[in-house]
């Protein structure tokens, strides 16, 4: 008999979440040193690291030249050199100047260099929409950094994935990029004192269901338990389906999750086109064809750069109704 673990009532939010892991890592492991712009005497651009400095100490807490590129590739070199690096990247579009960096040298070296050189690096980032910042840090590319062979990529949606998963991030030889959607950093909920089943390879059904499977990740996670909660008052129950690792992705429960529901429903922020949903419905129609009633429907992004007006930005996104649509399509 296993029993459940001890709840921390008060809560906790997203934020504090982070934190608490990253003043964990750096508690225990004098190898762990955070490093990014605004990191410090700020306390990060969301303010993930507050008080953090005034704990550590400059030498553990860097603040980082305006430079993606420099302080990601010196992350890279600390990682070689037998540090535990936590890289923060103030906003998924910024990583775009360190592309060069995380592709060609962290993601490849374990590799070129014949299995010599690991690179235990974590690059921890926000993304995604909905906050009226505008097309140009609006984005939701980890999608792109899942094509990458060599890294490891999550994207955890609760609280308790948010405290639990940097520490076997951290434990892992190959370079982790931690994606944290911008709307959950206020988001609370009650936090086991120890974690369950927290590794970095398995999705998680938030929700039980055997009509449609709503498989989805991070910021959209929130919108298919909403969704679900509309279709159950209508008599449809769906399952949800939280990836929590969008490299490698859990294809047993992917597979598993069409078995149950003979249907499938693809929630992604991202845009559509060329996008991580697609990649779902490819391995869904490999690994479980047989299994499904209806085609699959997908949710994401309308093609556009992201808007800044809000009611147009709320246009552009997946929302509810959205979600509850397209589970009706398929449920048919």
């Amino acid at each position: 008999m296993t029993t459940a673990p001890a709840q921390n009532t008060a809560g906790m939010t997203y934020r504090e979440a982070m934190r608490e892991a990253l003043r964990e890592a750096l508690r225990n492991d004098g190898r762990v040193f955070l490093m990014g712009e605004d990191v410090g005497a700020y306390g990060g651009a969301f303010g993930v690291s507050l008080g953090l400095l005034e704990e550590f100490g400059p030498e553990r807490v860097r603040d980082t030249p305006l430079s993606e590129s420099a302080f990601v590739g010196a992350g890279i070199g600390a990682a070689l050199g037998g540090l535990r690096p936590v890289v923060e990247v103030m906003t998924v579009n910024f990583s775009l100047l360190a592309l060069d960096q995380i592709l060609n040298n962290a993601a490849t070296l374990l590799h070129m260099s014949g299995g010599q050189f690991a690179v235990p690096l974590v690059i921890r980032m926000t993304t995604g929409a909905g906050r009226q910042l505008a097309a140009q840090h609006s984005h939701s590319l980890e999608g792109w950094y899942a094509h990458i062979p060599g890294l490891r990529v999550l994207a955890p949606a609760t609280v308790e994935d948010a405290r639990y998963m940097l520490a076997p991030a951290l434990a892992d030889p190959d370079p982790v990029l931690i994606f944290e959607h911008g709307s959950l950093y206020n988001a609370s909920e009650p936090l086991p004192d120890r974690p369950g089943a927290t590794g970095l390879d398995r999705a998680a059904v938030r929700r039980a269901g055997t009509d449609v499977a709503l498989i989805t990740y991070g910021g959209s996670l929130p919108k298919c338990l909403e969704a679900a909660e509309q279709l159950a008052a209508e008599g449809v129950q769906a399952q949800v389906l939280d990836l929590r690792t969008l490299r490698p992705l859990d294809d047993t429960a992917i597979a598993a999750a069409v078995a149950a529901t003979h249907r499938a429903v693809i929630v992604d922020e991202a845009w559509r086109s060329g996008s991580l949903a697609a990649e779902i419905s490819a391995r869904i129609t490999e690994l479980a064809f047989y299994d499904l009633d209806a085609p699959v429907e997908r949710v994401c992004s309308a093609e556009v750069p992201i808007p800044y007006a809000q009611q147009l930005e709320r246009a552009a996104l997946p929302q509810v109704p959205d979600i509850v649509a397209a589970a009706r399509k398929a449920v048919g």
